[in-house]
């Protein structure tokens, strides 16, 4: 019994030496066979590149308009904390402060003072030394988006429609007093179909792609609405018109 399972290895290891050199014919062959299939042809290069400037090309106006919504609500935050701390600061200091607005070359600029300089005069405009760039705090590029206001004079409302204009002056300011309130603004004449007074608006909008100076409807604002100063943020058209 012993002698036949030796014989019987003897076979099987014979047989399988026999067979080596056709296993490694059949690795050689697959080797030489992936290497002759590796990569890809011009065609298929081509239709790969036409595929994803097809996709870049539907996907690039949806990415610019999320950047411009991130870019005027970035903005519109630096406007609602200018006129915070203003307040803040009347309240805590038991003094007026203001906060005012304006374009200086490309870039938009907010300064929040004391209103009134030492001797109880109020503080011109011409001296005011406090302007920064709006939204620097929080990442924005001022020159990226257009600042507004409906202001005719200090803490009063234009009543002529449109209210909002992007060319900002001397009297884009609100003033708070030592309460922190407004006691004698001026919020406007309601506008058909409201009923209600349109509110101090600070107004942050993208230019129009065909025309830089204007705005597009993509805006944001932060709203004075009571003479106790309360105030409230909105998007879009007819809020922040």
């Amino acid at each position: 019994m012993g002698k036949l399972s030796l014989r019987l290895l003897q076979l099987i290891h014979r047989n399988a030496k026999s067979k080596q050199p056709c296993l490694v014919n059949n690795l050689h062959y697959a080797s030489r066979y992936t290497q002759q299939d590796a990569g890809f042809s011009l065609l298929e290069l081509i239709a790969v590149m036409v595929i994803i400037g097809i996709l870049s090309a539907i996907a690039a106006p949806g990415w610019a308009a999320f950047v411009n919504r991130q870019r005027v609500n970035k903005a519109n935050d630096a406007v609602l904390a200018a006129l915070q701390e203003a307040q803040r600061e009347a309240k805590n200091k038991k003094l007026s402060y203001s906060v005012s607005f304006r374009k200086n070359s490309t870039t938009q600029e907010v300064a929040i003072y004391s209103t009134k300089k030492s001797d109880g005069s109020n503080l011109p405009f011409a001296e005011i030394s406090t302007w920064k760039p709006l939204g620097a705090d929080v990442g924005a590029n001022s020159d990226r988006f257009l600042l507004g206001a409906n202001l005719s004079g200090e803490n009063t409302a234009n009543t002529v429609v449109p209210l909002v204009s992007y060319t900002l002056s001397a009297s884009t300011k609100i003033t708070f007093d030592y309460m922190g309130t407004l006691p004698t603004a001026n919020f406007g004449t309601p506008i058909a179909p409201s009923t209600e007074p349109p509110g101090l608006k600070i107004v942050v909008a993208v230019p129009s792609s065909t025309n830089s100076t204007l705005a597009s409807s993509v805006k944001r604002c932060v709203i004075v609405k009571t003479l106790l100063g309360s105030m409230i943020t909105a998007k879009d058209s007819p809020s922040c018109d």
